[in-house]
């Protein structure tokens, strides 16, 4: 079935010159994910890693893609209720249908800014949105500092604070490993939104294959960042201080399914998504 992305090979030319900033002796979790998904925005090293993971998790490029489709479903979900301004926390290298395009669906004023710790995601997002400048911003942040993050002016020239947000932490919290404070983390974010706010998440989790979830975290401890595959009892606790909607909080393709995309099991793609509101801190004795 036709998903939408391309899945090629790895490039058989040299790569290009990396721009400043940018360390390609060190895979990167966005550039192993660009590849998974078939872009051509990553380097050998990536590759070489990429091809190990692959070899012996089959299954990883499908769950990219799983995610990716999740992705498109809750913000056209968002859309639906009203949302038209997103933040796209370790949003990755610009790849099919990213936030933008498909909010614009619904709402072509929306407003998104894409915000990732990786240089390589600044330097490609800032050219592919290089003539939206108005409704679309880059923010090269570490989302472990939320404080700043939401005080930054390409942010507070976009995203207006007294109205609801899309918050998106897609593939992203499995990288904030235990001794980083990531369920405090989440609520640090959530706390800059105003009421009526969603959140978005979706986890690796270790449930269904706990073996290929080792695999998986030995495997990145040689790129940039850490890899913590969660329990699916530990994922849904981000999801304690937000409302999650129907479905609730469920694997990857089991989110508001639709018949025109693939379906994984749970078998397939070892993975948990949910969308959820944000109506304010509980009250306090």
């Amino acid at each position: 079935m036709e998903t939408g992305f391309a899945m090629t090979d790895a490039p058989s030319t040299p790569d290009p010159a990396a721009p400043a900033g940018i360390d390609t002796t060190v895979p990167s979790p966005a550039r192993l994910y660009d590849y998974y998904l078939g872009g051509k925005n990553n380097y050998a090293v990536d590759r070489e890693l990429g091809d190990r993971i692959m070899q012996s998790l089959p299954e990883t490029r499908q769950s990219a893609v799983a995610n990716r489709l999740f992705l498109g479903r809750a913000v056209d979900f968002l859309c639906e209720q009203g949302i038209d301004q997103f933040i796209d926390i370790g949003s990755g290298l610009p790849t099919q249908d990213p936030v933008h395009e498909v909010a614009r669906r619904r709402h072509p004023d929306a407003r998104v800014v894409y915000v990732d710790y990786d240089p390589a995601v600044r330097v490609h997002a800032e050219a592919l949105l290089a003539d939206d400048p108005e409704l679309t911003g880059v923010v090269q942040h570490d989302m472990r500092e939320p404080e700043g993050l939401y005080r930054h002016p390409e942010l507070t020239a976009r995203i207006d604070p007294e109205r609801p947000v899309g918050l998106l932490m897609l593939a992203l919290l499995h990288f904030v490993t235990d001794d980083q404070h990531p369920y405090d983390l989440v609520r640090r974010h959530l706390e800059h939104l105003a009421p009526g706010s969603y959140l978005v998440i979706s986890h690796a989790e270790s449930d269904s294959h706990p073996d290929r979830a080792d695999y998986a975290s030995q495997e990145y401890r040689s790129s940039s960042a850490n890899l913590r595959v969660r329990t699916q009892e530990e994922i849904k606790a981000f999801f304690a201080d937000v409302t999650p909607v129907p479905p609730g909080v469920v694997h990857l393709a089991d989110w508001r399914p639709r018949d025109n995309q693939p379906y994984y099991t749970s078998q397939q793609v070892s993975g948990l998504a949910g969308v959820a509101r944000w109506d304010g801190p509980p009250e306090r004795d």
